[in-house]
């Protein structure tokens, strides 16, 4: 009796399996990362005793955009298939009457019947359809509990120092190979396989991987405050970090990266505000500008002290004493800077470029008027003015040798009457 029934059961699954059937899988959302192909059966069909994992050969499938298709049989990869339309399974492992000449198919209709015969009337194999959501997955959102390490370079100022920021925002990703992530994450599957179930792991990884990630951004001379304008590069970076846990294992790749808002602590930012600070004044005319603001704030203060405000300029004259460089000797040294790099860039340019000439020609003539006015008092102190700064005395007439041999201090040759040169 059990063959007997064994022998039915073979011939009516088979001749139930001769017709073709449609899968196709509705839109994925961005939830659904994989989900289980579905024969599509509607009130007129007479395709309701087949069994669901059997694929006829001469099937369609049909696959829509951003979506992969995958064949499974026995739980090894068949086929796959990414272009958009109607796929045409023809394998010849259920072989049709419907899919070609009448006498193969009486064949293969007693070849596949003799073999679920020898499997008690059912199908000694199961097949599969996976349809992969390959578009953009958005709204995974990030946030840094602890402060991350970044690095701060600014090679004008020769700052080199490590601060800790706060950085939120979200990022998406994408499904680059199917076939990886069906391997090594979601298998054989049931119906569907939803994001929740993966993306505390990748956010995880990707906050592991920030830390490298900004070392590299870093690296370029981008500052933290303008992370937000260079998405594009962090996400470059992340994928290149995470290419081993992500692409070569998961086949998931970074697709989008964007920042919300980043913040450091108040004492680094003031400690990099100070060192910027400091770093501007190596500019002698800046400090000269810097010093001539503090002077002209004390003698507001001195003018207004309460106890007179003969007293307040005496110790403001006293302050001035005891400092290190005065006003006059810092715009000498900017002047004499600025004629160098005017001397520099005039050699490389040429001084005949209109563009130089604009540039550099005022400041330059400038610069040389300066240090060919510098004269030095008895007392030792430089001065560009008529009288020393430091002891009053009026500059010395400067004496000069007419062509006709006269030694002169006047504006003309008191022997010939030709004007100074």
């Amino acid at each position: 009796m059990g063959l007997i029934k064994a022998a039915f059961s073979a011939m009516g699954s088979t001749l139930a399996d001769q017709w073709k059937e449609y899968f196709c899988c509705d839109s994925l959302d961005g939830d659904v990362l994989v989900a289980r192909g579905e024969k599509r059966i509607n009130g007129r069909s007479s395709n309701t005793r087949g069994n669901d994992n059997v694929i006829t050969d001469g099937s369609h499938i049909a696959v829509a955009d951003g979506q992969c298709m995958m064949i499974v049989e026995n739980g090894r990869i068949l086929d796959v298939c990414a272009e958009p339309g109607a796929y045409t399974y023809q394998t010849g492992g259920s072989p049709s009457v419907f899919g070609g000449k009448l006498k193969d198919g009486l064949k293969g209709i007693a070849r596949e019947a003799w073999e679920r015969f020898e499997f008690g009337g059912g199908a000694g194999k199961d097949q599969r359809i996976y349809y992969f959501n390959t578009k953009e997955i958005p709204g995974n959102k990030y946030g840094t509990p602890n402060p991350v390490p970044f690095r701060v370079i600014d090679r004008n100022i020769g700052l080199d120092v490590d601060i800790a920021i706060r950085c939120n925002g979200e990022y998406s990703y994408r499904i680059v190979n199917p076939m990886l992530f069906y391997k090594n994450v979601c298998g054989n599957i049931s119906a569907v396989y939803t994001r929740g179930q993966i993306d505390s792991m990748l956010k995880s990884e990707l906050l592991t991987a920030l830390q490298p990630a900004f070392a590299r951004i870093s690296e370029m001379g981008i500052r933290y405050s303008s992370l937000p304008g260079h998405t594009v590069e962090i996400a470059d970076a992340l994928n290149e970090i995470l290419s081993k846990k992500w692409l070569e294992t998961r086949g998931i790749q970074v697709f989008s990266f964007g920042v919300n808002s980043v913040t450091a602590s108040k004492e680094d930012e003031d400690m990099i505000k100070q060192m910027q600070k400091a770093a501007v004044l190596r500019d002698p005319n800046m400090a000269a500008a810097n010093l001539v603001g503090a002077q002209a704030d004390a003698m507001r203060m001195a003018a207004s002290n309460s106890s007179g405000a003969m007293t307040g300029f005496m110790g403001m004259g006293m302050a001035q004493q005891a400092g290190g460089a005065n006003v006059q000797n810092l715009y000498a040294m900017g002047a004499a800077q600025g004629q160098q790099a005017y001397g520099g860039q005039q050699g490389q340019a040429g001084y005949g470029q209109p563009q130089n000439q604009q540039m550099y020609g005022a400041q330059g003539t400038q610069g040389q008027r300066a240090i060919g006015d510098m004269w030095t008092c008895s007392c030792g102190a430089q001065n560009s003015g008529k009288f020393c700064s430091e002891c009053g005395q009026p500059r010395p007439a400067q004496e000069w040798t007419c062509t006709c041999g006269a030694v002169n201090k006047g504006k003309f040759c008191s022997e010939c009457g030709a004007k100074r040169p």
